[in-house]
């Protein structure tokens, strides 16, 4: 078996994928360990879902393996390092999914900004307009970059923040960014939109430490892992009113509940994975991802490929090629 896919593909992507190579679409596989596994001793590619992890144990079923593809930018069910040792290129749709997700998050901010009022002068609850506010980027993905160019476009100023990017790096000024520290944006933020990637060295990153400094009535949007946050930090600071409102676009499993620290806080929200799912993102992400796997599954063996993150069907994210070449 040439390719064995776990997660639905548009029907036109997977009729080409299956005119020029040998594949098996088996989403049933998913969850059933050891069929899985057993499935993987003749395949040379893998398409996988979010819920599937790719880890060392399951490369060491897949004695052929040369490629593993996901359809999102995110990477949280993939060892990165392992898929190194075992010489297995990792495709992600680094850029497919990115219009998506700056629309999201800008649906969200206009949202929160309207519907959670604040105190005016005059003493009437109000709503704000994203116009007249500051928003802050944490995390430049492509997303970031597409965020950067229409958030102006209400009148809006955007600021932002990326542990892995220097403010003297030229990409702020060439994506229209103003750079500051952590703090300091969040100091100045009348809405924050997180979407870093998450590496486990950010785990807990916006914590009480970073949390405490939220401005005045702010409202927060994350598309990112929901480990990035410390969700005692986060439901102090929305209990307390610190931070007016959040909308997560993802949540690890029973963080919200009985006896968390975020279960039942009114004004939390989750949305189960909406910002990067649309027709028109699945179908870059397919054909992207499809034709890196096609490409890799025609050349000749190499004896020590170099690990990299491929980006197909764009260009490709600066960041990722930075922190993996």
């Amino acid at each position: 078996m040439s390719l064995l896919i776990l997660e639905p593909l548009e029907s036109e992507v997977m009729q080409w994928l299956s005119e020029r190579n040998s594949v098996r679409f088996a989403p049933e596989l998913v969850g059933e360990t050891a069929q899985l596994l057993q499935a993987l001793h003749q395949t040379r590619a893998l398409i996988v879902p979010p819920s599937v992890a790719v880890d060392a144990a399951l490369l060491r079923a897949a004695p052929r393996l040369r490629v593993v593809g996901r359809m999102s930018a995110g990477g949280e069910n993939i060892d990165l390092e392992a898929c190194r040792a075992a010489r297995v290129e990792v495709i992600r749709s680094l850029t497919a999914t990115a219009s998506a997700e700056a629309e999201f998050a800008i649906g969200a901010l206009l949202a929160l900004l309207r519907r959670v009022p604040v105190l005016a002068s005059d003493g009437m609850m109000v709503g704000r307009e994203l116009g007249c506010a500051t928003i802050g980027l944490i995390g430049m993905t492509p997303a970031s970059r597409i965020l950067a160019q229409l958030l102006p476009a209400f009148g809006t100023r955007v600021i932002g923040y990326d542990p892995s990017l220097h403010q003297s790096d030229p990409l702020w000024a060439q994506w229209g960014i103003a750079p500051l520290p952590l703090r300091d944006l969040m100091e100045q933020s009348d809405g924050v939109c997180v979407q870093l990637g998450y590496f486990p060295r950010y785990r807990g990153l916006m914590g009480e430490r970073v949390l405490g400094f939220a401005k005045p009535d702010q409202v927060l949007v994350s598309i990112a892992h929901s480990a990035i946050f410390d969700d005692q930090a986060l439901a102090d600071a929305l209990t307390s009113g610190r931070i007016l409102a959040a909308w997560f676009d993802s949540m690890e499993p029973g963080l919200q509940e009985p006896g968390c620290p975020l279960h039942g806080v009114p004004s939390f929200q989750v949305t189960p994975r909406l910002a990067s799912t649309t027709r028109e993102s699945r179908a870059r992400a397919a054909w992207g991802v499809a034709r890196r796997v096609d490409e890799l599954l025609a050349a000749p063996p190499e004896p020590a490929p170099e690990f990299r993150i491929s980006a197909p069907g764009g260009l490709a994210d600066p960041l990722a090629e930075r922190r993996w070449r």
